[in-house]
Formats: C-alpha cells, structure tokens, sequence
C-alpha cells in the first residue's frame, strides 16, 4: 500500500497542518483519524445541497434522506456480514455499549447473574456494566489475562459459571493491541447460554469483520476511528435479541403510536432504536467512509498496521531505557515507558517534535495494576502511517531524556 500517495487524499496532510511549526506526524489513531476528502465532500454536500429531516417530510428532500440512511445502513450491513434490520445508528461505541448494557442486560438480569469482563477493557465497556450492577444487584467479574496481557479462550471458560450471562471484551485492546480470538470464546459463551458482547471501537476499522463468522451477539463501534465523522457509530445485534431489547431513549419518528391513557407502542428494530433527529451529515459520511476503507480493501489496511508494528518495535528495542508493554499484539498499536522520563512529560516533549500520541491510562484505568505503570505511552498507526513517521518517532524516544527543552525552549 502505498501510504504517501494515500496521504494526498486527507486534507489534513494536504493543508500542511503544523504542530510547533514543524510538519504533523499523527501516531493517535487509536483515538481518532484523519478523515479523506470523499467524507468531507459527502457531508458538505449534504448540507449544501441536500439539507433535510428524514421521516419527517411528504416532499422529495425528505424522502431523498430516508433512502441515503437507508443506504448506509445497508453499507454497514455489508461491511460487517449482517442484516440490514441488525444495524442501529447511535453517536458511537459508548452509546452503543450503553444501549446493550441499560436496553438489554438490565432488563434480563437477575440478583444472582454475573457480567464477565476483563481488566484490559476500555470505560466505555466497563463503567456502563458496572451501573447495571448496581442497579440489579448482580456482580462483575473478570478474566484473568495472561503473561502477555491477552484474553485466552481458556481463561474466558475457566472464568465463566452457572451464573455468567453476559461476556463484554474488545476484539483489539485499545492500550495493548491485542487480538481476542473471538470466535473461539463465542463458542465457550454460547455453550454456557450467554450473551457475547463485543466492543469493536479498535478492530472494525483495522480488520476484515464479518459478525457471522465471528457469531457474537452485539457489536459496538465509531464512525471516526475509521476515517468517518464524529457523533456516529453503529450497535449491531442478532435481531432475535434487538426484539428483547428495549429503547433506552424514546420520542419521535420511533414510535407506532401513543395515547392519553399512557399507553404507546413502539417500531420494530432498528428504528425503536433510533429516535429524535439523527446525525444525518454523519451518517451520509460514514457511508463515504465505508466505500473509501473498501476501496482500499481491509486486508490491505491490515497488513500495512502489522509490518510498521513491526518496524517500530524492532528499532525501539534496540534503544536502551524504553520498555515495551505490547511487542508481541498484532494491531498498529506501541505502547511503551521511557525510563526516567514520565508519560505525560515524553508525550510533551513529542509534542515538541511535532508528533502527536497519546499518554496516560488511555480509559482503561483497571490496567495500571498489571502493567505495573501509572500512566504509558501510546503510538498507533493506520493507513497513511509512513516508515518516515516510524524513523523521526523513533528518533525521537532516542533523545526524549532532553523532555524538559519541550518546558523551557
């Protein structure tokens, strides 16, 4: 894949965006992308020629919008091997965690249930079953990880009882990259009659999905981590289970009818789901997302991730000082610790290069115990990542003892 040519397609390299006045080099993709111009485009064109509401209006805008979200549903659906009735459109992998978490676990849950998790997982799939807990009485429990921080099939069944009915991980840890072997635990899941959830924030944009191979029951993921816009993201589920779950927002456009006595009823999935106005500049845009990514083809994506993963680890190990929480996990993700030198302070003095990754706990604050850190570093790669990118970040940790030039320069 050729990367820089790639490049000339987001105006965000286009433009010659700075960061102290030195060219961007963006290694935070696993906290948001770039977005290409076909995105912007579609979206610009939606407000400019195609402004409406949709299932709203007896006249032709109107309609011209039901069929576009239609459209992206049926992209979704396609994109990730489901049916077009299983795909909801929410404002991204925390609400549609939240909608599985609050819509169906809580309804279905008893004092006597527990929800499995893990210790590696990010807020958004941790805090909401945590409030379902509470609110039924029931208990959250974890899965060990391993030496290297990954989530075995084995320890999922070794974790898993009786009482077990909902087990909610991520198919890539975000701060490890780790892949989970998803089909694998899937099948231990269902074995014991429960709910498999997936929190596909860190792996739908990064690799080949196909939800029926994968046979989970739920899917979360966002539109802006895979070159689509903010404020979108997609909750698919079998829908025998959507059928079970109940609306955790209500109001217009997803409802049959209401009366004076109290009483409504509600559409089928997935427009029970979907009330209010939705995100529709979003949605068109993540549409123009799906077909860019596909156009460039997802096994590409994810073979580009894998040999710059490997790059960047092979040279940083030949530096003295850094430790390496994740060299072996296959996603464009490097998550490491300067000795000496703090995360927040490195990132800093990166900063001062103008190169942009994340530090801290990165929401997966039930981590710092097994990794033994306060805080990390983390650099992640996507599509238009270059060795280039690779080399001057590289260099940069060779000399990121100098972090306080970021302070006094």
């Amino acid at each position: 894949m050729d990367s820089k040519a790639i490049r000339s397609l987001f105006p965000m390299y286009e433009n010659g965006v700075l960061m102290q006045g030195k060219p961007l080099i963006w290694l935070d993709n696993a906290s948001t992308t770039f977005k290409p111009k076909s995105v912007i485009e579609a979206m610009e064109r939606y407000y400019c020629q195609e402004n409406s509401n949709a299932h709203r209006g007896d006249y032709d805008l109107s309609y011209q919008m039901d069929v576009e979200m239609e459209k992206t549903r049926k992209a979704v659906a396609s994109f990730i091997g489901a049916s077009e009735k299983e795909i909801i459109f929410t404002s991204g992998t925390t609400a549609s965690l939240n909608l599985v978490a609050f819509g169906y676990a809580a309804k279905h849950l008893t004092k006597d249930d527990e929800i499995l998790i893990s210790e590696s997982e990010h807020a958004s799939n941790v805090l909401p079953w945590f409030e379902v807990a509470k609110q039924v009485g029931c208990q959250v429990k974890y899965v060990p990880l391993s030496k290297e921080g990954r989530i075995l099939p084995s320890a999922v069944e070794a974790a898993m009882n009786e009482h077990t009915k909902i087990v909610s991980l991520a198919h890539v840890s975000n701060v490890l990259g780790h892949e989970l072997e998803a089909k694998a635990i899937a099948e231990i899941v269902h074995r014991r009659d429960a709910i498999f959830v997936l929190d596909g924030a860190q792996s739908v944009p990064h690799l080949v999905t196909d939800v029926a191979d994968l046979d989970c029951d739920f899917l979360a993921f966002s539109g802006h981590k895979m070159c689509g816009p903010t404020g979108i993201g997609i909750l698919y589920g079998k829908y025998e289970l959507l059928k079970q779950t109940e609306a955790v927002f209500t109001g217009g456009g997803m409802n049959v009818n209401f009366y004076l006595t109290g009483d409504a009823q509600y559409l089928e999935p997935p427009f029970r789901f979907e009330p209010g106005t939705q995100n529709l500049a979003g949605i068109i845009g993540l549409r123009a997302a799906i077909e860019f990514l596909s156009s460039i083809g997802m096994e590409e994506i994810q073979r580009h991730e894998r040999e710059l993963k490997r790059y960047c680890v092979e040279k940083l190990e030949k530096l003295p000082k850094v430790t390496i929480y994740n060299p072996t996990s296959e996603a464009g993700i490097v998550t490491f610790n300067i000795e000496g030198v703090f995360a927040q302070d490195a990132a800093t003095f990166f900063n001062s290069k103008g190169i942009a990754v994340r530090s801290g706990q990165h929401c997966a604050k039930l981590l710092n115990g097994f990794l033994g850190a306060p805080a990390t570093v983390r650099a992640s790669f996507y599509l238009y990542t270059t060795k280039e990118d690779i080399d001057a970040f590289v260099d940069a940790v060779a000399h990121s003892e100098d972090y306080l030039d970021a302070y006094f320069n």
